[in-house]
This record gives C-alpha cells, sequence and structure tokens, in this order.
C-alpha cells in the first residue's frame, strides 16, 4: 500500500479497524473522538489528509446513535481537512430494520441515514449483510454490500456434518438461506413466526423436513435473540439432532445471552462487526469469526481502482 490512503475508526470498533490495519500494513491514523462535557462528540485528526483516500470504520451498533454521530462528525472533519475521497467503512449498518413504512405515522430511518452520510461527505459506502438489499437504492452514491457467505459457508461445511438442513427464522430471510443450502447441498426449511411487539416474536410451526438432521438457523442479526430462541425450540420439536446459528451481526441486546442460555442451540457462530460485550463474551456458546481479511481485501481494491466482484464469490 501507498503513502496516499489513511484509515480512522471511531470507538464502535476499534479492535476490528487495528485487525484490518494489520492486514493491510497500513498504520491506523491518529484521531481524537471523544466528547465535551456535555455530551456532544469531539474529533481532531492528528494527521494529515490532504489528497489523500481516506476510509472511516465506524459500525453504527449500540450506542447506535453516538456512534452514527461519531461517525457524522469524523467524516466532515476529512472532507474540511481537503480529503480526495471519503470511504464509510460501516462493517454493520444500523436502523437498517427501519427501511421501509409499516404502519402509519413512522418515519423509514435507513433512508434518513443513506442521506445523513451522503450529506456529510461520504463518497462510498462499505458494508456487510445489509439486512434487505434495496437500501442499496436509498443512497446516490456507490454502495458495496459484501456477504459474509465466503467465509461462513467454508466453516459450516468444514465443522457440520453432511446430513445438513439451512433454516431461515423468517420469510425475509428465505432467499439467503436458500442460497446457502443450494452450495451446501443441505435441505431448506422456514420458522413461522408471529411477531406481537417490537423484540418480541413467537415461533409458530416449522416448514420443512428436520428429523435427524443437524439444523443450521441462518440470520442477518441476532438481536435480543428471542427469535432464534423460538425457532431452536420448534426445530428441536420437530425432531433435529443439534441445532446451530449462524448469524453475521451479533447485537445481543437487553436479554440475548440469558436467551441463548436458555436456549436448545449447541453453538452460535457470529462475526466481529459488533464487538461481544462483557457478558456475551463469556457465553462459551458463542464463536466469533473476524471480518478483517475481507474488508481488507475490499479497502486494497478500492483504493487500487480494481474491481471486488472476486470478494463475493464463493470458494471451498
Amino acid at each position: 500500500m501507498n503513502n496516499n490512503i489513511r484509515i480512522f475508526t471511531g470507538n464502535a470498533t476499534p479492535e476490528l479497524a487495528g485487525k484490518i490495519c494489520a492486514q493491510l500494513k497500513v498504520p491506523l491514523g491518529r484521531a481524537m473522538v471523544t466528547t465535551f462535557s456535555d455530551g456532544e462528540i469531539r474529533v481532531e485528526l492528528g494527521e494529515n489528509v490532504r489528497g489523500r483516500d481516506v476510509f472511516l470504520i465506524q459500525s453504527t451498533c449500540p450506542p447506535a446513535s453516538q456512534n452514527l454521530m461519531e461517525l457524522l462528525v469524523m467524516m466532515d472533519a476529512v472532507k474540511r481537512a481537503s480529503a480526495r475521497r471519503i470511504t464509510a467503512v460501516i462493517p454493520y449498518f444500523g436502523f437498517a430494520r427501519q427501511d421501509r413504512k409499516v404502519a402509519p405515522r413512522v418515519p423509514i430511518t435507513a433512508k434518513l441515514v443513506a442521506d445523513l452520510l451522503s450529506v456529510a461527505g461520504a463518497d462510498r459506502i462499505l458494508t456487510l449483510d445489509l439486512h434487505v438489499g434495496q437500501i442499496q437504492g436509498f443512497f446516490d452514491i456507490p454502495v458495496d454490500n459484501l456477504y459474509a457467505s465466503p467465509f461462513m459457508i467454508p466453516f459450516i461445511k468444514e465443522n457440520f456434518q453432511d446430513d445438513l438442513a439451512i433454516v431461515s427464522p423468517d420469510a425475509g430471510g428465505v432467499a439467503r438461506a436458500r442460497a446457502y443450502a443450494k452450495r451446501l447441498d443441505a435441505s431448506l426449511g422456514l420458522v413461522d413466526k408471529r411477531r406481537d411487539a417490537p423484540g418480541k416474536a413467537k415461533a409458530m410451526y416449522l416448514i420443512g423436513e428436520v428429523l435427524g438432521k443437524e439444523v443450521v438457523i441462518l440470520d442477518d442479526i441476532i438481536d435480543t435473540g428471542g427469535t432464534l430462541k423460538e425457532a431452536a425450540k420448534v426445530i428441536v420439536h420437530h425432531g433435529a439432532r443439534s441445532v446451530y446459528a449462524c448469524c453475521t451481526h451479533a447485537v445481543l441486546s437487553g436479554p440475548a445471552v440469558q436467551n441463548l442460555a436458555d436456549s436448545p442451540l449447541s453453538r452460535l457462530v457470529v462475526t466481529d462487526t459488533i464487538p461481544l460485550g462483557d457478558k456475551a463474551a463469556q457465553c462459551s456458546k458463542i464463536v466469533v469469526l473476524s471480518v478483517a481479511d475481507l474488508f481488507a481485501r475490499a479497502i486494497e481494491n478500492i483504493h487500487k481502482e480494481d474491481s471486488i466482484s472476486s470478494l463475493f464469490e464463493i470458494h471451498f
């Protein structure tokens, strides 16, 4: 890598940013990202970015509003310091579940966040496993939505037996589950879910055959863990030999760790797009895969103006 690249991070994912920089053999840029005594975000860059290709790594994970505001203020600082290009690297794109009007008089917050990022100065967005791919259309700038499948599928293939079923915990994830099932030569299932209130789910029944199989529940986000817990119960009730889950983004809010402990899940595989809290880090059921190499390769290709289409391919 040449001297024209600069990589900075806020307070959301400093460990992941450090791993990405280590992969690229580029030092993490010096930046002070703190708050004033009244809680306002304070940012000061510690090095020159004039004419540089700048990448800002920041997941908008909990506290989502704080981390989003840090990213916006960092972008403004970089823009006013005359950077040549600003790429917002958002491993976990928060607010994505608010992508449409589900009731009268509610916002489409994902679109609002897209507008904020564009106005603040982002020239490009790099993210992973958007909740819905249509969010890319909320932006008028390029969006590279990477997928966890290039490393999640080989992990499943290596660690789980041949008699495998891939199950989506809701109708929205069927397309993703079908793609995994096809590449793994596994059967496909769906858990019907009725949601009574935000953050609360009741799994009703299973569509598909899981009797005597190892089952992997596939989802992009695990929040409170209520959906996974109920889905796992239904799958076990239908005769599955064992139940695992693979979720890209481990939000793990509220009672998530307790729900995992109380569930019949044998293991939960997640990535490091969101740092695990202290309780989650101590949970023996959780296995973390790093996305640092994937993002490092994407950043390198973007900086060199090379195609990143190869990063969407799955290698066995």
